[in-house]
């Protein structure tokens, strides 16, 4: 830190901050617990011990698994919650971008909804007024504005409250993965808005999944795990040190497929898929980004011996669509494997999905004859990310990697 950043104030400072939460086995519980005097929850310490600050200018982002805390975290930056224990100053207007709709009446249209938003982040009617026909501008939402916010889509919804918490002039913009629901084209105006606002002087704390979108808007990073910071440091450095930890959480949830919870499976088990893997080789994670290689390793080992065998993959989406699919005999590949043999076949390829979630099921059987002569058939063996991507956006469910030239019309 400069001696500039120590002489400048922060915007939020946040001191040995710690916040808990009692969990109930059954809502009774509760009643019982104040009638009869005698403890019937169990503490969930959702975070402990948090000191960190952020000055003008800066952008931090916070990382982590599900359950981490981050979302307690930003609720008490923003004034939701409360603090067990520490202290939280801030010194400026906060305007949070947290669960979707989240300071809306859904009854309501969406100038109406402009005006009660606005004055929970503490804007004054003139400063509404003033600026309402900015924000139904930037929203883009044209006639829709006057519909109740019911009608609405969740992207609608998003760009409505992004269009009014960026210009209700905070000092410290909060935002929790709510840009995911937006369509690309959109997201990228909202980015180039967040640059504009921290080139200002602005602050902002910044949650999301798009580990590409944390290293280009971050100064700093934190990861927590299990309500504590495990890191704070460089962006480059904490979304792999996040990689780390989802990968290790990974290995045992996903990677123990010996389990028969993991998709169906049938076949005459002349050959057995003992185990699955897929990584991204970048990030040694099964959270890859768009354009990323990905490796795929299928082990198997044979009770008898098969002199045609084709080991198969299939990509699918999360409503089970059958995406990319391949396999040794259409790449070329002869496979023998004797009784008692164990081999490992590897399928690398560049993943140039779009962001979500994905499964891949593996096929074991006798060169084309799949649906005749299986040897081990499994859906779904492992499930996979797809989160951020490298270089150019896209729209879709696939990046095809287009080039656009500018050409003479021979017309």
């Amino acid at each position: 830190m400069t001696s500039f950043e120590q002489a400048t104030p922060p915007v939020v400072a946040v001191k040995g901050v710690s916040k808990g939460f009692r969990l109930y086995a059954k809502p009774l519980d509760r009643l019982k617990e104040v009638i009869l005097r005698r403890s019937y929850h169990q503490r969930h310490e959702a975070l402990r011990d948090i000191s960190f600050d952020i000055r003008p200018g800066e952008t931090l982002g916070i990382l982590g698994k599900n359950g981490a805390g981050k979302s307690t975290l930003l609720k008490l930056l923003t004034g939701v919650l409360l603090p067990d224990s520490g202290q939280i100053n801030c010194y400026g207007k906060i305007a949070g971008l947290l669960e979707l709709g989240a300071g809306f009446d859904f009854n309501l249209n969406g100038i109406q909804n402009i005006r009660i938003n606005g004055l929970l982040l503490g804007m004054t009617d003139d400063e509404i007024n003033r600026l309402r026909d900015e924000i139904i501008e930037f929203s883009e939402l044209g006639k829709y504005i006057h519909e109740p916010l019911r009608t609405y889509s969740s992207g609608m919804v998003m760009r409505l409250a992004f269009a009014i918490g960026i210009h209700a002039s905070p000092q410290c913009f909060v935002i929790d993965e709510a840009l995911s629901v937006g369509d690309g084209r959109f997201q990228q105006k909202c980015i180039q808005r967040i640059k504009q606002f921290k080139q200002q002087g602005g602050a902002i704390i910044f949650v999301s999944h798009d580990m590409n979108a944390i290293k280009m808007l971050c100064d700093e990073t934190i990861v927590l795990e299990q309500g504590k910071v495990a890191y704070r440091g460089a962006p480059a450095e904490g979304v792999n040190y996040y990689y780390r930890i989802m990968s290790a959480a990974e290995d045992q949830a996903m990677l123990a497929i010996d389990s028969q919870d993991h998709g169906h499976q049938y076949g005459n088990r002349k050959v057995v898929c003992d185990r699955v893997s897929l990584i991204g080789l970048g990030s040694g994670s099964h959270s890859l980004t768009c354009g990323e290689q990905a490796q795929v390793d299928v082990v198997f080992s044979a009770q008898e011996t098969v002199m045609d065998l084709t080991v198969g993959i299939m990509l699918r989406d999360r409503f089970g669509q059958d995406l990319y699919g391949t396999n040794t005999h259409l790449l070329g590949h002869e496979l023998i494997i004797s009784a008692g043999e164990r081999k490992c076949m590897r399928f690398s390829f560049d993943m140039h999905l779009a962001p979500g979630v994905y499964t891949l099921s593996v096929s074991l059987h006798s060169q084309q004859n799949h649906t005749e002569d299986c040897y081990h058939w499994w859906d779904d063996a492992v499930g996979f990310e797809v989160a951020g991507t490298t270089g150019t956006s896209f729209a879709g469910v696939c990046n095809l990697q287009a080039q656009a030239d500018v050409v003479v019309s021979k017309d």
